[in-house]
């Protein structure tokens, strides 16, 4: 398989020995593409993580599904590699088709430069040489900067513009052909206001404890990993219409850590109380204090699998670790199975099996997976 990948991926570099984990360029439709794969310890192709940079991501968005099937049937990765390079071809050639250079008129480009100028300059981020895509910046009452892009059609403005943005919640747009970008960006300002009390939550956590999940987190993600310690932490999605509400929990870690935690929730939740912030409500009831970037670094809450070294396995997050308390190792549920399994040692008794900790050796079960639907 390394020969083949040498000479059909020159760019796609092995990172480690036991060549668990590559990172490089991979050659598209004429472009170079960033990506970083990481392959299980046990070998398991189908559960490898892989990442790309946004280009490659767009060109594959709605093609999920087909890759992870075609990812199933792949024997080996230079077939997987070759599965995403035809898959993501077929994309980008069909985007290129679609994309006919659009022509303006001198008064297309007239009205436009006249619209951003009622906006302002100032907030005018970027725009391309055909005034099609243009970015604007608008700051919220506490000063924080979001983002607005947008396409504009060939038909514009009897035809709405495209826009992206990140909010927690959808942005619909009301646009008529009397409309201009300035009724956009108006809109657009009065959303920012609907959502202040939410980023005010978030942006206490963010502050005030260690953030292991997103790495960088954007104004429109609602939920977050929260380090608690002794290798565990605690997820929350926030709902962003309702962010002083008692947020979705899931606790990750070992038993005899995160079991008290989830029992002191259970047990105090008629204390949830609305006025307070969520961040104090969630020490109140879970009877901790998160640990804090003024004291703890965070290299001291790592919580990846210690099988596949990786968070997030598709949607499965790390929620088993090993009860000792001088390990707490965590592992995806499908990793330690799968690892268990493979080694001599260990049992099985219906849906359970038993083994020991890869990393310690001390007695270990785990659940056979729930299979994906």
């Amino acid at each position: 398989m390394a020969m083949n990948l040498q000479s059909l991926f020159p760019l796609v570099i092995p990172q480690n020995i036991a060549k668990t984990e590559y990172e490089g360029y991979i050659g598209i439709a004429g472009s170079q593409y960033r990506i970083h794969i990481k392959i299980p310890l046990n070998g398991c192709l189908k559960n490898l993580t892989f990442q790309c940079d946004w280009k490659l991501s767009h060109a594959l968005l709605g093609h999920q599904q087909l890759l992870k099937q075609r990812l199933n049937q792949s024997k080996s990765l230079v077939e997987f590699l070759i599965e995403l390079k035809a898959l993501a071809g077929k994309s980008l050639e069909k985007e290129q088709l679609t994309s006919v250079k659009f022509e303006a008129t001198p008064l297309f480009y007239n009205r436009i430069i006249s619209e951003v100028e009622q906006i302002g300059w100032n907030n005018l981020i970027h725009v391309d040489a055909s005034f099609q895509d243009i970015q604007f910046e608008a700051r919220d009452i506490k000063g924080r900067k979001h983002l607005i892009k947008l396409q504009l059609p060939r038909q514009y403005p009897d035809e709405a513009p495209k826009c992206t943005t990140f909010l927690p919640l959808l942005f619909e747009l009301r646009w008529s052909k009397n409309m201009s970008l300035w009724n956009l960006y108006d809109q657009f300002c009065r959303c920012l206001s609907l959502h202040q009390e939410f980023w005010d939550i978030v942006d206490e956590i963010d502050k005030k404890t260690w953030v292991l999940e997103p790495d960088v987190p954007r104004p429109d993600i609602i939920s977050r990993r929260i380090a608690l310690g002794n290798s565990s932490s605690l997820q929350i999605k926030i709902d962003p219409r309702h962010p002083r509400s008692l947020p979705e929990c899931k606790f990750l870690g070992a038993d005899q850590v995160i079991n008290p935690m989830r029992k002191s929730l259970n047990s105090n939740l008629d204390q949830w109380d609305p006025s307070n912030s969520l961040l104090t409500n969630l020490e109140n009831l879970l009877g901790v204090t998160f640990p804090s970037p003024t004291n703890t670094k965070k290299e001291d809450f790592s919580v990846e699998c210690g099988i596949c070294y990786a968070y997030r396995l598709e949607e499965e997050l790390p929620d088993k670790a090993c009860n000792d308390t001088r390990c707490g190792q965590p592992f995806h549920q499908t990793c330690l199975y799968e690892w268990l399994r493979a080694i001599p040692n260990s049992r099985q008794s219906f849906n359970i099996v038993f083994g020991e900790c890869p990393y310690c050796s001390k007695p270990i079960t785990v659940k056979m997976p729930t299979p994906k639907s």
